[in-house]
């Protein structure tokens, strides 16, 4: 006891002794951190009005979407005429000019509704604007970052939605091992091989390639090019998928594509550099964005088949009050909360430039597990009416299941955290 006495006498000394400069104490008030999901009032703004949006003109048509596979014009113009496809860029150049965290609420919101429409905006602002944005030279900025922002343009109405163009059939996970080959002719470069998976490709105008112009330098001599649908672009596949179906997923062909010099992104044999960047950094981006949607998706679901189970009763009250179920929804809330918290732990740090690889890549495993855990449970909530279609709840189910594969399928994201821990630990 005497010695706990002594050294706390010593301590108080020491503490007298010392300068105001070097108080080991302030005594001034605490700076407050704010909470992760803390919105600015333009992050609110876009968070209202998306899901206003998603509420009154894209849930009337998500079940006839769905059904016939196929996203309705009306919902890629709005989300133009909404300044959701511009989030990022500038707004001398027709964008929004807001954070990345703006990006992430709209993509989580339109999940909420619909997956297909979400990752339609997600794709298109992620990778699509930020590469151009990014990479581009002035001149491209000029030219495409408009038409990627907006829909109207003086008196006519112009609609280019992005598509980024990487994975093939040999080259998914191993985005490296791609085949398609360019070759330059005069001023032109002469694109030849196919690409599979690609999202938006089905409605898209403007296609950012990445084709290897000398394979004797291995991935070095990726390159970047924007290639636009009226250059002969072929869609010579849409995939029948499991869920997402209102978004379209192609295989392409290039058979002699003609891409004009000035065209490349980036400078010649620097697309492995863009790409490596945009998988392991900017593309970390698409990965939070991913999670978002995996977010928007569970949360859509809870918010369908909860209510159902406080309006059910059985042997004299709701289901939902039963402690099993009780409990179950309860964890799924958690669940729910710790991915949406990662996933804005995440976009926070990418807009505050600090590294965010890592915690892109557990957002987005974490959040596409709870997707697939939660829809499914919803479904079990609402017993037999959850398994109809008439509900939408099945619809979430289905529509979880891409969330571990793609953007990196889940055991890519382990590996990515994994080499993270090696890195600090060993």
């Amino acid at each position: 006891m005497y010695h706990r006495v002594a050294a706390f006498r010593g301590l108080l000394f020491t503490r007298r002794a010392l300068a105001p400069s070097t108080r080991l104490f302030s005594s001034s008030r605490p700076t407050f951190l704010n909470s992760l999901d803390t919105l600015s009032d333009d992050e609110e703004m876009f968070r209202d009005s998306v899901r206003r949006f998603a509420k009154d003109v894209v849930a009337p048509k998500v079940r006839e979407m769905d059904e016939n596979e196929m996203m309705d014009p009306t919902i890629i113009k709005g989300l133009f005429e909404q300044g959701l496809m511009g989030i990022e860029i500038p707004s001398e150049l027709g964008g929004a000019e807001s954070s990345f965290t703006s990006a992430v609420l709209t993509i989580e919101e339109l999940a909420k509704i619909d997956p297909s429409v979400s990752v339609m905006c997600d794709v298109h602002n992620t990778l699509v604007n930020t590469v151009v944005r990014k990479y581009g030279t002035k001149e491209q900025r000029e030219k495409y970052l408009p038409l990627l922002a907006q829909s109207k343009r003086s008196e006519l109405l112009v609609v280019q939605l992005g598509s980024f163009c990487l994975s093939e059939a040999a080259s998914g996970s191993d985005a490296f091992a791609l085949q398609t080959r360019a070759k330059k002719e005069g001023n032109n470069w002469i694109i030849n091989g196919s690409k599979m998976w690609i999202t938006n490709s089905y409605e898209a105008d403007i296609f950012l390639i990445f084709a290897n112009i000398d394979p004797s330098k291995g991935y070095k001599g990726i390159t970047c090019f924007l290639a636009t649908r009226d250059m002969g672009i072929q869609i010579s596949k849409k995939e029948e998928k499991l869920g997402i179906r209102a978004s379209s997923t192609c295989t392409l062909n290039f058979d002699d594509l003609k891409v004009p010099e000035e065209n490349v992104i980036g400078g010649e044999g620097k697309g492995y550099k863009i790409a490596i960047e945009i998988l392991n950094e900017a593309t970390s981006s698409g990965r939070i964005g991913i999670a978002a949607q995996m977010v928007g998706l569970a949360q859509g679901a809870f918010d369908k088949a909860v209510p159902y189970t406080y309006q059910r009763h059985q042997f004299g009250q709701p289901v939902g009050t039963f402690q099993g179920m009780a409990f179950s929804i309860a964890q799924a809330a958690t669940d729910l909360e710790a991915a949406r918290l990662l996933t804005y732990n995440a976009a926070r740090r990418r807009d505050e430039g600090k590294s965010f690889t890592k915690e892109a890549a557990m957002a987005k495993y974490y959040a596409s597990v709870v997707a697939q855990k939660v829809s499914g449970q919803a479904i079990e909530w609402a017993g037999g009416v959850g398994f109809t279609r008439e509900t939408g709840i099945e619809k979430f189910w289905r529509d979880s299941k891409i969330g571990a594969i793609y953007e990196g399928t889940s055991n890519i994201q382990l590996q990515t955290i994994a080499k993270f821990i090696q890195k600090e630990y060993s």
